[in-house]
């Protein structure tokens, strides 16, 4: 859409505000605000779309310091969008928007651009018409809302694994946020109940990594927006729940140029060319050192756990759901079903960084040409240490601390996302790791307060 476009749906649409967002390395949705509703707004709304409009960047988390706080956001006028939800009957749109240093200048600390970085670096290894193809299979929580303000488990919430209950009200919060999603440009292709109580996951559409990560951002906006409404508060957090299974972001994966899937050879035994293969193999030798940015909190680390369908051995495998790496065989020999599925993100990840390491290991084992090993179908959770090491399987970091220390260190984890956001990256972590170490839990009043 042109600016004339946009500024006369507001009009016609009676929009009254509208919100520049943007993209913090944690990966939360910020956001600055303008009123849209009379003719001297939209004369300034007009002025930002051209020029962008500033803030202070040191209020940001992970940003810059107070001595160089001048940012800009600069609006993609194809991103406009106007919110299907109302607040107060108040009609609000919102833009995506880049980070910019003064001067139009890219602003190094942007995970908009960290992407865009990666995704000009596959087009230029492997043509212009390439694309880094991606769906992550959000899995969330639903708890139940006392007083808008407190939560508790969703005790009428018995149900499990795949079961239909339509006149629940979860179904009416989860048919919102489906109607909500598509109204967002989300392709929506289904919802189902997941395998603990009170826990869900709505599927959609793969697309190239950058709409992807928006995507990712809109799904949880959407879900958390419609749960709201029905007295209910969505979780995206990683394990929120102790003894039951925990949330991940399955992200589904494949390249494509100009409509071939590279990913494809109908004469492999698994229908993957050596490109997927490399591009597999790049991914398994360095996911140790990217599991920081795919899983950035404490809490991360409680779900990457033997028992709970949570991938803990660094393998792969056809069909094969207790590898870390999957190919999906629903369709087996089918051109535009192959791809391979990285089961360890969760969904505390930020979807700008976490595509852009998971891309920059793949292109690693491109150019580098890494067979991966060979797959694993049996299931890995009941191997013991001889078996895995007959294998040469490795495990995942452990906890947050010894997954900070790998990304630290990683030069590919650099090269994805730059030496600013890896620091700033580290400097959130080692504050999140230290807070969590000088806290006194529950578990240890219960186990030591006898002592």
């Amino acid at each position: 859409m042109s600016l004339e476009e946009i500024t006369k749906k507001i009009e016609e649409e009676k929009v009254e505000r509208v919100h520049f967002q943007f993209v913090d390395i944690v990966g939360n949705l910020k956001s600055v605000s303008v009123p849209t509703k009379t003719k001297e707004n939209i004369k300034n709304l007009e002025e930002y779309l051209e020029n962008g409009i500033g803030f202070d960047g040191s209020s940001v988390e992970g940003f810059v310091r107070i001595a160089e706080s001048d940012l800009v956001l600069k609006p993609d006028l194809y991103s406009f969008r106007i919110f299907p939800w109302r607040i107060n009957e108040i009609k609000e749109g919102r833009f995506l928007c880049e980070v910019l240093r003064p001067g139009g200048f890219p602003f190094e600390g942007d995970p908009v651009y960290a992407l865009k970085k990666c995704e000009k670096k596959l087009k230029e290894k492997l043509g212009e018409g390439t694309s880094y193809q991606v769906s992550s299979e959000i899995e969330f929580f639903l708890f139940e809302m006392k007083d808008k303000i407190t939560t508790q488990p969703l005790k009428t919430d018995t149900y499990g694994y795949f079961d239909y209950a339509p006149l629940h009200k979860t179904t009416l919060a989860l048919n919102k946020a489906i109607d909500y999603m598509q109204q967002l440009g989300i392709n929506v292709v289904k919802e189902h109940h997941e395998v603990s109580k009170g826990q869900y996951e709505i599927n959609y559409k793969h697309d190239s990594a950058l709409k992807a990560a928006i995507n990712f951002l809109n799904y949880k906006l959407c879900v958390k927006t419609a749960s709201y409404e029905n007295d209910l508060y969505a979780s995206f957090m990683p394990k929120p729940v102790y003894g039951v299974n925990g949330s991940g972001a399955h992200t589904h994966q494949s390249l494509m140029r100009n409509g071939e899937n590279l990913f494809f050879d109908e004469n492999d035994k698994y229908h993957l060319s050596q490109t997927a293969k490399y591009f597999l193999g790049g991914q398994l030798r360095l996911v140790k050192e990217i599991v920081g940015v795919t899983n950035p909190t404490v809490n991360s680390y409680k779900r990457l756990v033997v028992g709970y369908e949570a991938p803990v051995y660094i393998c792969w495998g056809s069909k094969n759901r207790s590898a870390l790496i999957r190919k999906p065989e629903y369709f087996p020999g089918k051109e535009k079903e192959t791809r391979i599925e990285a089961r360890w993100p969760d969904p505390s990840m930020n979807p700008f960084l976490g595509f852009a390491v998971m891309l920059e290991a793949g292109l690693y084992g491109i150019e580098k040409k890494i067979e991966p090993p060979e797959p694993v179908e049996e299931d890995v959770y009941h191997f013991d240490d001889a078996k895995l090491k007959k294998f040469y399987i490795e495990t995942l970091p452990q906890s947050l601390g010894e997954a900070m220390e790998l990304t630290r260190k990683s030069k590919v984890v650099e090269s994805a996302l730059g030496k600013f956001i890896k620091e700033k990256l580290y400097e959130m972590h080692k504050a999140q790791w230290d807070e969590y170490r000088r806290q006194v839990h529950s578990w240890e009043l219960e186990k030591y307060l006898r002592l």
